[in-house]
């Protein structure tokens, strides 16, 4: 069984919408026990509506002064912010099929991650994740080189990879 090692005390989970990064970051909360948030709770209210960017920034820095973290999330904006602070990444890499039918099966399910239920496929959402591997994963994969050095980097390709690194892991 693989461990995980003590250093890893701040982590971010990136990847696509629908990518399944909540349910990730969830079960990897279970196995280390290092608190969890997530970005879109942060972000946004019970309304629907968000915070500013400067409040949601405010909010980061305020989690970054934690001892330990995991910080579940894209939101492309903060993520250089994210990976200067944290020690190991996370990135669910899976293909487009995969995230558009994650997202669509949580329409209209109550989730720890997200403070409203998404009532439908809102079609700028769905599009968001289309365009994903082209527009944003680029430029993460270029950030992720940058900070390769000195950051734990573990990248997943499918659901099962993810799976198969949770289920044999152990806290060290």
């Amino acid at each position: 069984m693989a461990t995980i090692n003590e250093y890893i005390e701040k982590v971010i989970v990136i990847g696509s919408p629908g990518a399944g990064k909540s349910v990730f970051s969830q079960k990897l909360k279970d196995i280390t026990n290092l608190p969890l948030y997530h970005l879109d709770m942060l972000y946004h209210k019970k309304d629907g509506t968000h915070i500013s960017k400067e409040e949601f920034e405010e909010k980061l820095k305020s989690i970054f002064q934690e001892k330990s973290w995991i910080i579940d999330g894209n939101y492309q904006r903060t993520l250089e912010l994210r990976l200067k602070e944290c020690d190991t990444v996370f990135l669910l890499d899976f293909p487009l099929e995969v995230c558009l039918l994650g997202a669509e099966s949580r329409i209209g399910s109550k989730r720890e991650d997200l403070p409203f239920v998404e009532e439908n496929f809102d079609e700028e959402f769905r599009q968001n994740i289309i365009d994903f591997p082209k527009n944003k994963l680029p430029e993460i994969y270029k950030l992720i080189e940058e900070y390769k050095n000195n950051k734990n980097i573990i990248i997943f390709k499918t659901r099962e990879e993810a799976d198969a690194y949770l289920n044999t892991t152990t806290k060290k």
